[in-house]
């Protein structure tokens, strides 16, 4: 019963199409198709889909030569060049505070004196036993020459005055360590004691750093151990100095890997002549791997990824050429190309997802910088 009445549907359909056919020939008018449920294939579709009967639109942009650095990216702390921590070896009382808190030191300064008045009562009484000795050297060998006094009596003598000159050397060595002085160049931090306090060795009186040149240490996963030299460049950034960038060089690299994070530590060298990387700040590192300074570069949206493939279409003979490619480095907006392309070919940018190998395609424009 179903198909007796969809039969007749269908001749009634028919029928009102005869009719309409005929009505048209009479008035010159189309039959509205469309109030019979049937709709009228586009000419343009297949144009647009890439079937026969037309070439499919595309966009292309040609291959191009460009600079690609490759960049490994890690977190950093800056260290000074040379750092101290300021004490002293002998207990003492501080007589005198020579520096002040953040200014710039040279080498040998005095920092801090200590109170130095019995050391300085020894010394005076170690050099007159030294001149005294050494006089009585001096008398033994006037008489020596008159064969009035023994050879022996010499000997002693002459002991005696290297002694004395010992105790001298001794005392004087005392007296220095009373004397708190800068081991190298730098800026000073800020002190902890003050003039008239009693301080024993070890005490914390300062801190010295030379920042004029800097050290960053930071980590590197090892599978980049085999590519990372010493001279390769770095580039530091940090919230503190928004859009500022320091660049600096690979000094060291360390002879372990840390097997806990399988990572190998490298230390990097930034010049700091206005001194803006304190010790301890916190850095954004990133550190070069390999630059290439012609390598080939397609839009990203050029790439038809394909399982673990990649694929682009190239323009030749006004078809569509299905390439497959290797890909390297990604850049905003474009990718590198390691293999499978040709610097200036044609690559189809917009309009990648209507194409199929070896199909008619009909170029609209050519774009002539990145899409991005």
């Amino acid at each position: 019963m179903r198909t007796m009445t969809q039969l007749a549907i269908l001749a009634a359909i028919g029928g009102a199409g005869a009719g309409w056919q005929i009505y048209g020939e009479q008035f010159g008018l189309r039959p509205p198709l469309e109030m019979l449920g049937l709709r009228q294939a586009s000419t343009q579709g297949g144009a647009r889909g890439g079937v026969q009967g037309g070439p499919v639109a595309v966009i292309v942009q040609p291959v191009r030569v460009g600079q690609v650095v490759e960049r490994v990216e890690s977190v950093g702390t800056v260290r000074a060049r040379e750092a101290v921590t300021i004490t002293t070896k002998v207990a003492g009382i501080v007589e005198a505070i020579r520096f002040t808190e953040g200014e710039r030191v040279d080498a040998g300064a005095t920092l801090v004196q200590l109170d130095a008045a019995a050391l300085r009562a020894e010394l005076d009484q170690a050099r007159a036993m030294l001149d005294d000795s050494r006089s009585q050297l001096v008398r033994g060998r006037q008489l020596q020459a008159g064969a009035t006094i023994a050879a022996q009596r010499l000997e002693t003598l002459e002991a005696v005055a290297r002694q004395a000159e010992g105790r001298v050397r001794q005392a004087e060595a005392r007296l220095e360590e009373l004397r708190v002085i800068a081991p190298f160049a730098g800026r000073v931090g800020l002190r902890q004691v003050s003039p008239g306090a009693l301080i024993q060795p070890g005490t914390v009186i300062t801190t010295l750093d030379d920042t004029v040149r800097v050290r960053v240490e930071f980590s590197v996963p090892e599978v980049y151990l085999a590519r990372i030299r010493v001279g390769s460049g770095v580039t530091a950034h940090s919230s503190a100095y928004e859009g500022r960038r320091f660049q600096g060089t690979v000094a060291v690299i360390d002879t372990r890997i840390d097997p806990a994070t399988r990572s190998v530590r490298v230390i990097s060298e930034f010049d700091n002549a206005d001194e803006a990387l304190r010790p301890g700040l916190f850095l954004t590192v990133e550190l070069v791997l390999e630059q290439r300074d012609r390598a080939l570069l397609v839009a990203e949206e050029a790439i038809d990824p394909v399982g673990d493939h990649a694929y682009v279409y190239v323009v030749r003979d006004g078809r569509a050429r299905r390439q497959e490619v290797r890909l390297g480095l990604r850049l905003p907006g474009e990718v590198e190309i390691r293999d499978g392309l040709n610097a200036g070919e044609p690559v189809v940018v917009r309009g990648v997802q209507r194409l199929r190998n070896d199909i008619p395609v009909r170029v609209t424009e050519t774009l002539t910088r990145p899409t991005s």
